[in-house]
């Protein structure tokens, strides 16, 4: 509290009363807001997507190749253009390179197609291959499409030379 320290009148001059500030209440009172403010406010998690990755393999098989027809294959370009086919290196061309749209029920719809043409629905994959040109929001929204088909087996890869070239000459 401030304490104010005042002296008699003495004579004809009157002294200057000093003032003595007591700062104990106002830094409680600073500490208890601060507290308040702390405990009442929501601190906000960031939003991350679950990844299910597979557990590592102590006998990897690299020579294993999922046959294209149990697989489909989406290439995230640029401009917020996105491409799939279902095709192997030989047969892959500008026509089997087709085009769609983030749209849910567009991609939904493709993945099941496919999946329903799949000789071994049991190893289906979808497999997601972003171009250096293409931008995170388009690959979150292509990894919540995989989500809303509830398929399980999906994998994230960079583009092969021989797709890129199809690419390419697509969006020419």
């Amino acid at each position: 509290m401030a304490e104010v320290v005042t002296q008699e009148k003495t004579g004809g001059k009157q002294k200057k009363k000093p003032i003595k500030i007591d700062m104990t209440p106002m830094v409680d009172l600073n500490f208890l807001l601060l507290m308040f403010f702390m405990f009442t406010s929501s601190f906000s998690k960031p939003n991350v997507m679950d990844l299910g990755l597979p557990a590592k393999d102590p006998n990897p098989n690299p020579t294993h190749v999922i046959d294209y027809r149990n697989q489909i294959t989406f290439i995230i370009g640029e401009n917020n253009r996105i491409f799939y086919h279902q095709s192997n290196e030989k047969d892959l061309n500008e026509a089997g390179l087709k085009e769609t749209d983030y749209n849910g029920l567009n991609v939904s719809k493709i993945i099941s197609d496919a999946y329903e043409k799949a000789p071994k629905k049991e190893i289906f994959t979808i497999i997601v291959k972003p171009t250096d040109d293409a931008n995170y929001k388009n690959f979150v929204d292509m990894m919540d499409n995989i989500s809303i088909s509830k398929k399980e087996r999906y994998g994230i890869s960079d583009i092969k030379p021989w797709e890129k070239k199809v690419y390419e000459n697509v969006i020419k």
